[in-house]
């Protein structure tokens, strides 16, 4: 369910953080044997799960099919394991965690009821701006908290500085994500983009997006971590 969508934005630079770093993610040559391994006639039963997939345009779906964004892409994994998944997308391109900050009211005011977790992926926009850690680290404080105040848990997409911004911009900012899931008992992500930083096949054209193969690796990489954050059924 695509809840709002439009624009451009995130930052090119986050794909220069995996350097060296040892993978742990599907690359784009494993991502199509996970998909063919998926199963194909799992019965979709209980009651609905409602996730809220709030973000950028890495969750909005930049320059893809609109069926093809990582929401989309979740809300089939998930069913294809017999889930009855509903991911609302509300990943609005070139949003600063500011930006997220200030509709992220009128988004929870409009959520339909019961909703059962939702993933915050926010920050690769600051980064593009060079925004202070500290105010990336404010806003995405009170987007927990205003959440969390609707009795819905967290699962938080964490993001890495480039290290262009130098040594101490980068610690500051590469703290904020596990700090706060710590603080407030968030499900963490520590790297929303790790399968894109290593393998540029996933990437679009601006070296900057998703494919859809990139996509589905990055889903394929997440989607037992989200698993694990639903909540018990009722």
């Amino acid at each position: 369910m695509r809840l709002m969508k439009f624009g451009m934005g995130a930052a090119s630079c986050l794909l220069l953080m995996a350097c060296g770093e040892q993978s742990t993610a599907p690359q784009g040559e494993q991502v199509q044997q996970i998909v063919a391994d998926a199963p194909k006639d799992a019965v979709v039963e209980g009651p609905e799960r409602v996730i809220l997939a709030f973000g950028d345009s890495l969750f909005a779906g930049y320059n893809l099919e609109t069926d093809e964004g990582y929401p989309e892409e979740l809300q089939r994994v998930l069913r294809a394991r017999g889930i009855n998944a509903k991911v609302i997308d509300a990943g609005v391109s070139g949003d600063t965690t500011a930006a997220g900050l200030q509709r992220l009211d009128f988004v929870l005011d409009n959520l339909p009821e019961g909703v059962d977790l939702a993933l915050v992926e926010l920050g690769g926009n600051d980064l593009l701006r060079g925004i202070a850690p500290d105010q990336t680290r404010a806003n995405l404080t009170q987007i927990i908290e205003k959440v969390q105040a609707r009795r819905i848990p967290v699962v938080l997409m964490g993001m890495r500085a480039p290290p262009n911004g130098g040594p101490q911009f980068q610690q500051q900012f590469d703290a904020i994500y596990p700090a706060l899931a710590e603080k407030y008992g968030a499900t963490l992500v520590p790297f929303f983009m790790q399968p894109l930083a290593e393998d540029p096949s996933l990437l679009l054209d601006d070296h900057i997006h998703p494919t859809a193969q990139g996509v589905k690796a990055m889903v394929a990489a997440q989607v037992d971590t989200i698993v694990g954050a639903l909540p018990a059924e009722k």
